[in-house]
């Protein structure tokens, strides 16, 4: 809460303005704990006619939207007050007026706007105040949304004794927060009760938000944050400690976000820094380009062993032994090098594609070759080299080619299978003795390069790595060359002997080999025998273990196919959001996500997955399907597919009267042939209502909210019975209500009031008669009449769904025929004009307002809640309830009355007005 105003924390005058001077009256007082506040009160109950009006000083909004009144008050019962018989009153107004500045001292009351009557539960007695008995009232008002800079509040006294102990102001907001490693700030509450407002976070330092999933929370209206929705992620070098990002330690890495926590550094591997995202290989050891950084470092192999050959004419066959030490890897092949030469090493050319090798020149693995189609009486070099995965691609053996003063020029060999096409070479030098500490670097598009800008007899190391699509790989073995002296020294001239047929270790070999890894991903199938028959329904709860009747009937998803979008709503026992499905090899599609919030019961947990045990064991088009469940992760999860249009009840409200009568029933078919499929299987649904109707966007029903039907304790439409628990009194059959009987015939009954909530676009059952008046006028008989505009046959099925003895109501296998056959006959769904269906059995509840006890038409609209009106039916004559009862909806609408909903609701009561009369008086009323 953020406080705007708190009379009751002020201790020196309030001066708040009063007019007339003579009515509000700031005085010192006492609260409930007896600590000194200051109060207004005002006691001129002996005259009539009081207009008192006490106004707060100027109250500036900040942020806030929507603003909360809390009041705290005493009221003094009227009835111990002798002679105030009509003046004295046990009641008074708040108002408000919005300004950008303080207004003055005068109050005009036209200005003002009315908040609210407000009345007292408690009122005391002169006694009370004797024994010092403080009966305070507190009452809580919401005003909003408010658009200027602030506001002033108003009380209206208008003859009652009342002392105002407190008046505190204030609006609620979500305070800042760190969630998934994203800072949320505060934020203001939205302006309207149900408004969800939606806050973009900001990862904190060192952290990335996630692919494609920014992270996101949502501010209700109460001030609270709801289920995150994306998040950040630290960054490779940092992993997650508490809200924050912390560097990995020296001989630590984390290459990627997406790891959770720092390794330590392979094998033969090392860093000596903080955040790192990999860890260099020690002098000697290298990894491959394809190596990711968790892999050890391994070295080049050994030479090949034990070279033998056998000349045959002109063909030549080698055969060696493997490498002593295969360097740690175990991708070790070897490759044919040949050169044709002639009597001086210089002379020696490569041999050419003239020469065959079988079975290939390199990448062999097997230690043999035989080498064909070569010249007769000619001398040939052959080189076998044994190569691995760090030295095939990764490093280069560096050649140097010249040396000079003040350069050096180096040669090497293009790999023949690089990890991609090679677009550049870069070559690393320094200074011997400076190590790595300083070095530059030279690039090269060719197999060669020149160094220049060295110094004179300085020994330098040199190293070499290629780049390719993939990135750099690592560089090479070193090179050491010192170059030459200043011009007076003597240049000496290097030779490299010439090897006939030499075993070669090449650490720095040009052969990328690509390993190829097979995944092969086991799948566990269940083997399904299905036997001939109906397919029965099995209740979860007869499972000794809850979470096998889950797995048996749902299936598992992997949370990470799972995206949450963004918050549709709040469920019994966490949110309910919206987002998208994609398994692989499918599609993505949208679905709906029930949450599980976080700390519950274990018993929550089962009590919220048995819904998906349920609904895993339906499969049809007017039931809503189960994708699947998360229990292996947080949070734990529902998912099943997304309904465009919500619940049916809100979706008819929000389209009153747009749909045909043909539409309607089309409607209501999908929902009776989803409950045949359930009846069918042997499964009671117990909570039938449209709220729990989903409806998506070709308009098809489909029935859900199968939790429900062990009703939840806190459902708002339940009441309790006199055999114990909670059901949805409007909707439930008459012995369900009395001895907790529920059957597929009870659902049919809570078909037909869906029937009705349907024709009426979405109507409360019952208009406002509490649940016991229900209870007892169902008993009696009465039965709801038909909607405005009703079919009579529709209107009758709905009579045969409300049967008190459930052996006369229909089956839904029966309802799907009756609603097939109106629909291929359109004409018996039309309704006669200024009829309804049949006369309908009173409401005798005689606790319920009825038109015996209306002595004016102003009493009957006041009973309905329709007041407002009573000018309109003055003005047009209808001044009896006989002429109101003969009113047509044209009638109605001719009064000026354009809300639909409420001309709904005065038809409604006149049609019960009707049937009254005819029960009671057998008047020959135009029904």
């Amino acid at each position: 809460e953020v406080i705007l105003l708190d009379s009751k924390a002020q201790q020196t005058e309030l001066e708040w303005i009063s007019s007339p001077s003579t009515g509000w009256e700031e005085i010192s007082g006492l609260d409930e704990n007896y600590t000194p506040i200051r109060t207004y009160q005002v006691c001129q109950v002996m005259e009539s006619n009081q207009n008192n009006w006490l106004r707060t000083n100027w109250i500036e909004k900040g942020d806030a939207q929507r603003i909360f009144v809390e009041l705290k008050f005493t009221l003094r019962d009227c009835n111990s007050l002798p002679g105030v018989v009509g003046t004295c009153k046990e009641t008074f107004n708040l108002y408000y007026q919005e300004t950008d500045a303080e207004v003055g001292r005068n109050i005009r009351e036209s200005q003002y706007v009315k908040i609210d009557t407000i009345a007292a539960d408690e009122s005391f007695t002169q006694g009370d105040l004797g024994e010092r008995k403080m009966k305070l009232n507190t009452e809580l008002r919401i005003i909003g949304p408010l658009s200027r800079r602030g506001f002033y509040l108003a009380f209206q006294d208008v003859g009652a004794c009342i002392a105002l102990v407190s008046v505190k102001v204030y609006y609620k907001k979500c305070w800042s927060i760190i969630e998934n490693l994203a800072t949320f700030p505060d934020t203001v509450t939205g302006s309207e009760f149900s408004s969800l407002v939606e806050v973009e976070g900001t990862c904190v330092s060192d952290a990335e938000e996630e692919a494609d999933n920014s992270p996101k929370m949502h501010c209700s209206a109460e001030g609270e944050w709801l289920v995150p929705i994306g998040k950040c992620i630290c960054k490779a070098g940092f992993h997650q400690k508490g809200d924050a990002c912390e560097p990995c330690g020296r001989g630590f890495y984390k290459s990627s976000s997406q790891d959770l926590q720092c390794s330590r550094c392979p094998a033969h591997s090392y860093n000596d820094r903080e955040g790192s995202w990999r860890c260099d290989c020690e002098d000697g050891y290298y990894r491959a380009l394809s190596d990711p950084p968790a892999v050890t470092c391994t070295r080049p192999p050994s030479a090949p062993q034990n070279l033998v050959y056998n000349i045959n004419q002109t063909t030549v066959s080698l055969e060696w032994s493997s490498p002593a030490d295969n360097g740690g890897r175990n991708d070790v092949t070897y490759r044919i090098m040949c050169r044709r030469c002639g009597w001086e090493p210089e002379e020696c050319l490569p041999c050419g594609g003239n020469v065959g090798y079988l079975p290939a020149q390199s990448g062999l693995v097997d230690a043999y070759v035989t080498i064909t189609d070569l010249l007769a009486h000619a001398n040939y070099t052959f080189e076998v080299e044994a190569v691995n995965g760090v030295a095939a691609g990764t490093t280069f053996e560096l050649i140097k080619e010249k040396v000079q003063q003040r350069s050096v020029q180096l040669s090497w060999q293009e790999p023949e299978q690089p990890n991609g096409v090679i677009t550049e070479y870069e070559i690393k030098y320094y200074e011997k003795d400076q190590k790595d500490r300083i070095y530059s670097t030279v690039k090269s598009k060719s197999t060669s390069a020149t160094v220049n800008n060295l110094k004179p007899s300085t020994a330098y190391v040199f190293q070499i790595r290629a780049f390719t699509a993939a990135g750099y790989g690592t560089f090479g073995p070193r090179l050491e060359v010192t170059t030459k002296e200043e011009p007076s020294g003597t240049a000496s001239t290097e030779q490299n002997p010439v090897i006939i047929i030499a075993v070669v270790a090449v650490a720095g070999t040009i052969i990328l080999v690509f390993m190829v890894f097979g995944f092969i991903i086991g799948r566990r199938y269940a083997l399904a025998v299905k036997f001939p028959g109906t397919k029965t329904y099995i209740d979860p709860e007869t499972y000794e273990d809850p979470n096998r009747a889950v797995h048996q009937f749902a299936k598992e998803l992997d949370a990470s196919c799972i995206k949450i979008e963004r918050v549709i709503g709040a469920g019994e026992f966490g949110e309910v959001c919206s987002g998208r499905l994609k398994l692989p090899g499918k599609r993505d599609v949208p679905v709906a996500i029930k949450t599980l919030k976080v700390g519950y019961t274990e018993k929550q947990r089962r009590d919220f997955l048995c819904e998906a045990s349920i609904m895993g064991q339906f499969d049809h088009p007017n039931v809503v399907h189960l994708e699947g469940v998360v229990t292996r992760g947080k949070p734990v999860m529902i998912v099943i597919e997304y309904m465009e249009n919500g619940s049916l009840d809100a979706f008819l409200r929000k389209h009153d009267g747009q749909f045909t009568v043909i539409q309607l029933v089309g409607m209501l078919r999908g929902i009776a042939a989803g409950m045949r499929y359930l009846s069918d299987m042997g499964y009671v649904h117990r909570d039938l209502a449209a709220r729990n109707i989903l409806v998506n966007s070709n308009l098809v029903c489909k029935v859900s909210d199968f939790g429900l039907s062990r009703v939840i304790d806190d459902d708002p439409e339940a009441v309790y019975t006199t055999t114990g628990g909670k059901i949805p009194v409007r909707w439930t059959a008459t012995e369900a209500i009395q001895y907790r009987k529920f059957t597929s015939s009870s659902d049919v009954w809570s078909y037909g009031i869906v029937m009705w909530e349907v024709m009426s676009y979405g109507e409360r059952p019952y208009w406002d008669m509490s649940n016991q008046d229900v209870i007892k006028a169902i008993e009696e008989g009465y039965r709801l009449p038909a909607p405005m505009d009703c079919p009579p046959g529709l209107h009758q099925l709905m009579l045969d769904c409300w049967q008190k003895d459930r052996a006369d109501r229909p089956k839904f296998d029966q309802i799907v025929g009756i609603l097939d056959k109106m629909i291929r006959n359109p004409n018996t769904l039309k309704t006669p004009l200024g009829t309804c269906t049949r006369p309908i059995s009173p409401l005798l509840d005689q606790n319920t307002p009825d038109f015996a006890t209306f002595r004016s038409v102003g009493d009957w609209l006041e009973a309905i809640k329709m007041e407002r009106y009573n000018d309109n039916f003055t003005a047009t004559g209808y001044s009896s309830l006989e002429s109101v009862a003969r009113m047509t909806i044209e009638d109605v609408m001719s009064l000026g009355i354009t809300l639909v909903g409420h001309q709904k609701k005065i038809m409604s009561s006149i049609q019960t007005m009707r049937a009254q009369m005819l029960h009671l008086h057998g008047t020959g009323v135009q029904v």
